[in-house]
C-alpha cells in the first residue's frame, strides 16, 4: 500500500547531526559518518559546500598546474585537503602548498597549519563572507605566511588574485598585491602563471 510519507517518517529518514553543546571538533569532522564531500569545520561548527561553478573548478585546475610547473623539491601543491588550525577549525583550502615532509601518503586526509606555506580560496557566491573574512583571519592566527584570495574578474577571461603575507608583529595578512592576466611572484617559492583560462 503506497501512502504518502509522513513528516516523523521524513525526519527519520534524514537524520542531521545535533552538534554537542560545546560544537563540533576536528576529531568529530573525521569520524562523524556520511559527512557531504568537501565538509569544513569553522568554529566549531559543520560547513556544507554547495555545488560549485565551472569558473571555480576550472581556476583551481589552472593554479594547481600553474603552481606545480615550477614547484620545488621541498614542497607539494595539494587540492581540496583539510588543514587542522586548532580543535575546533578545519577548513579546506581550495589549493595549499605545503612541505613534502608533511605528506605521508595516499590514504592522508588532512594538514597541518604549520606545515602549511600558502593558502588559496577560490570566492563563491556561498562562500563570500568566509573566503573574504573569517577564514583569512584564521589562516592569519595560525601563522599560515601566505595567503591569495582569487575573484571572477568581470571583464577577462580570467581570475583576479589577491595576494598577502603575513605580519609576523600583527599575526594578520598584508595586501601585497593584486594580478590579472598573470601573477608573478616570489613566495612561497618562484611563481609564474598565466591566468587565461577562456572558454575551455
Amino acid at each position: 500500500m503506497g501512502g504518502t510519507m509522513t513528516a516523523a517518517e521524513s525526519v527519520e529518514r534524514r537524520r542531521w547531526p545535533v552538534p554537542p553543546p560545546d560544537g563540533y571538533t576536528v576529531d568529530d569532522l573525521f569520524t562523524l559518518p556520511d559527512l557531504p564531500p568537501h565538509t569544513e569545520l569553522i568554529d566549531g561548527s559543520l560547513v556544507f559546500v554547495s555545488p560549485q561553478r565551472r569558473f571555480h573548478f576550472l581556476v583551481i585546475d589552472l593554479l594547481v598546474t600553474g603552481l606545480r610547473s615550477s614547484l620545488d623539491p621541498e614542497f607539494s601543491v595539494e587540492r581540496e585537503m583539510t588543514v587542522i588550525l586548532d580543535n575546533r577549525n578545519g577548513p579546506e583550502p581550495d589549493v595549499s602548498v605545503v612541505r613534502a615532509g608533511a605528506v605521508t601518503g595516499l590514504d592522508q586526509t588532512r594538514f597541518q597549519a604549520e606545515d602549511v606555506l600558502l593558502a588559496v580560496e577560490v570566492v563563491s557566491p556561498d562562500s563570500e563572507s568566509r573566503d573574504r573574512t573569517t577564514k583569512p583571519q584564521k589562516y592569519a592566527a595560525a601563522g599560515i605566511p601566505n595567503f591569495w584570495r582569487v575573484e571572477e574578474n568581470g571583464t577577462t577571461s580570467g581570475p583576479v588574485i589577491h595576494v598577502y603575507e603575513l605580519d609576523p608583529l600583527t599575526n594578520s595578512y598584508v595586501h601585497m598585491g593584486l594580478y590579472r592576466d598573470r601573477i608573478k611572484v616570489d613566495k612561497p617559492y618562484p611563481i609564474d602563471i598565466d591566468l587565461t583560462i577562456g572558454e575551455r
